[in-house]
């Protein structure tokens, strides 16, 4: 069998790109708006021929010191890893905004369906 026999396969998953300056997160304040149990998401769609998924991750200090800042945006980024190539949506951006005591106490398994829940609301 050559390669020109070879079955279909799946299109690869979007790749994940990270949004880093602010006039991204600007852009997706104004955006649509879904409050998680352990997370707010912020998406829009860009508009653009981009097929990259963009997502960042920002936590307040109401999320508690550097440390526990850092554990949080840790756990969503994983999250996002696992859930956004699959039910994210290419040319869109995604901001994940991290809450204090609940992003880092979150089961992590639950983190993710929050997520995927989420993202089903956004794109309703």
């Amino acid at each position: 069998m050559g390669p020109q026999d070879a079955t279909p396969e799946a299109p690869p998953p979007a790749s994940l790109r990270v949004l880093k300056v602010r006039p991204q997160f600007l852009a997706l304040a104004r955006a649509r708006r879904v409050p998680a149990g352990s997370f707010l998401l912020q998406a829009r769609d860009r508009g653009d021929d981009d097929p990259a998924i963009g997502v960042g991750f920002t936590c307040s200090k109401k999320v508690g010191n550097a440390v526990a800042r850092n554990r949080a945006k840790r756990r969503l980024r994983e999250a996002a890893r696992a859930v956004l190539p699959e039910a994210g949506h290419p040319g869109w951006d995604y901001a994940l905004i991290g809450r204090a005591e609940a992003t880092a106490a979150r089961p992590f398994p639950l983190l993710l369906d929050d997520l995927r829940r989420a993202l089903a609301k956004v794109h309703r």
